[in-house]
């Protein structure tokens, strides 16, 4: 019996064929409501989907035979990734199909801010002439400052090169080679503000990257200065940004994504030096095509061949691996996010080194979920797949180092970071029970598991931390579920690891921060 496959969001004729040609029945049911779509699916062993199409744990719940979940497009947000995890169902995204078509539109934007084109438009179509009115700025030998040289961001860089602009560029990741390589200078944030007479973000939207342009970051642009986003909304304060637009403190706005969307209203509407357009940095006949055609390839390859591609839930094993893989993956992933989340300066080189059993597993993909989880804190739309790819446009060195059983245990992961202020290392190991545990920090033995919400201490070992430490969470009512502590030799370094029922509030992370002996402190989250 073939495989069938739904199409529920439109997608390219061609790519129908495709699913047809490799033997797949596709059948194409477009506009179905949330409950329409739970009946159905009972049927199908692949659902392809855009952004339309809202799958969620009800509707995966339904989803009895379903084997794949297929997004034309980059992201996941309208799919249950969690639930279809538990399902084991994958879930495929297409990265790259829409990245020029993204870059270019940013291209135009900023044609049209140094222009002044929509408005000039609007003002002539209304029979006016007034062509006074309308100084634009020329781009030639202007200084572009991209915020994320990721994929979409150096084609960005490419095109401002050839504009003859200069090209100075923020990005944690971005090393001095792959820099030189692009033709692009880099700089920190604060260099790029001061300096760039346009400014456009190619960054994904996470924690550290939200409302990155703020009224503290528009104060210390020229105001001169003209910014374009068409990478997520959120990295905008869009009341500051509409604030500083009114009072001539920046000279121009182009966005495509916004806050809140559909974007029904915004302060920045009805601003003559703002260019509002709604989320097309997607929307060209050619990167539709691209995406369609690209998801019924990968789809198609997995329910006929059992292939993986661009999997945000599963790194590329086969399934005789997966078991025994599965815990690994989950340790490789946590000492990765344990290391990232401790991490704030560029990455410049990973090290990571099997011992024993492990050595002989498929590491390929053991990187590759510790590369997601070592990446993700900074870069939120990464996954085991697209992780070494991303590692590598940064210029992100990794070595692997495979070696014999040796030490107290049988097997074990280290993952060693280097970064521009020195070096961190994090090992762990699975235990008979199959849960990963972490049994040394910074050359510090420990034994731990890892929670959900936790914090991560280093103190001067000596008398007095224990108590001052316990007696703060008790008076701010934080239940502490376990608590691990190491030190490199009595009244050195020590290290404090402490699992939390729940989130630490900034309040009491400075009090923390504030106790004797506390040499750091950082929220962590697994």
């Amino acid at each position: 019996m073939s495989p069938k496959v739904l199409i529920s969001d439109e997608l390219s004729p061609a790519a129908v064929a495709i699913f047809k040609e490799r033997g797949i029945d596709a059948e194409v049911k477009v506009g179905l409501g949330k409950d329409e779509l739970e009946q159905v699916i009972e049927g199908y062993d692949g659902l392809a989907v855009r952004s339309a199409t809202k799958v969620t744990a009800k509707i995966i719940a339904a989803a009895g035979r379903l084997k794949v979940i297929g997004r034309a497009g980059i992201g996941v947000d309208n799919i249950d990734t969690r639930a279809a995890t538990a399902r084991g169902i994958i879930v495929m995204n297409t990265p790259y199909g829409n990245s020029i078509t993204t870059a270019e539109h940013a291209i135009s934007l900023m044609l049209a801010l140094a222009r002044q084109i929509p408005e000039a438009d609007r003002s002539t179509q209304a029979g006016k002439w007034e062509k006074s009115r309308f100084m634009g700025v020329e781009l030639f030998g202007k200084t572009l400052g991209v915020i994320g040289c990721g994929n979409i961001g150096s084609i960005v860089a490419d095109r401002g090169i050839g504009l003859k602009m200069r090209v100075i560029a923020y990005d944690p990741f971005l090393s001095p080679e792959r820099a030189m390589e692009l033709g692009v200078e880099k700089v920190e944030l604060d260099d790029l503000l001061q300096r760039a007479d346009f400014i456009t973000l190619h960054t994904p939207l996470t924690e550290r990257t939200r409302r990155i342009i703020d009224a503290r970051a528009l104060a210390r642009m020229r105001p001169t200065a003209r910014i374009i986003n068409c990478a997520r909304g959120g990295l905008i304060d869009e009341t500051a940004l509409a604030e500083a637009l009114r009072s001539g403190r920046v000279a121009g706005a182009a966005l495509d994504v916004f806050e809140v969307e559909p974007a029904r209203e915004s302060p920045l509407f009805g601003l003559g030096n703002a260019v509002c357009t709604p989320h097309l940095g997607a929307a060209t006949t050619e990167a539709q095509e691209n995406v369609a055609l690209h998801v019924a390839e990968q789809m198609s390859d997995y329910l006929l061949k059992g292939a993986i591609s661009n999997a945000v839930n599963f790194p590329s094993i086969t399934a005789e691996e997966a078991p025994k893989l599965k815990p690994f993956i989950k340790l490789a992933e946590q000492l990765g996010s344990f290391a990232g989340q401790l991490t704030e300066t560029r990455l410049k080189q990973v090290k990571i080194e099997y011992t024993g059993d492990v050595a002989e597993m498929n590491t390929r993909a053991l990187t590759s979920a510790m590369l997601a989880g070592l990446l993700r804190p900074l870069l939120s739309d990464v996954n085991m797949v697209s992780a070494p790819a991303m590692a590598r446009e940064r210029g992100l060195m990794i070595e692997e180092v495979k070696r014999s059983e040796e030490g107290a245990y049988q097997t074990y992961v280290r993952v060693t970071v280097e970064t521009e202020r020195g070096e961190r290392s994090v090992a762990g190991t699975v235990f008979s029970d199959g849960r990963p545990r972490l049994i040394q920090i910074k050359g510090i033995d420990m034994e731990a598991e890892l929670g959900a919400h936790m914090l991560y201490i280093t103190n001067q070992d000596k008398p007095g931390f224990i108590g001052s430490f316990g007696s703060l969470m008790g008076e701010a009512m934080v239940n502490i579920a376990t608590l691990n502590l190491g030190r490199d030799r009595p009244g050195g370094d020590a290290i404090c690891l402490v699992a939390v029922d729940g989130p630490v509030s900034d309040e009491i992370l400075a009090k923390v921060r504030a106790l004797p002996m506390v040499t750091r402190a950082n929220r962590l989250a697994f």
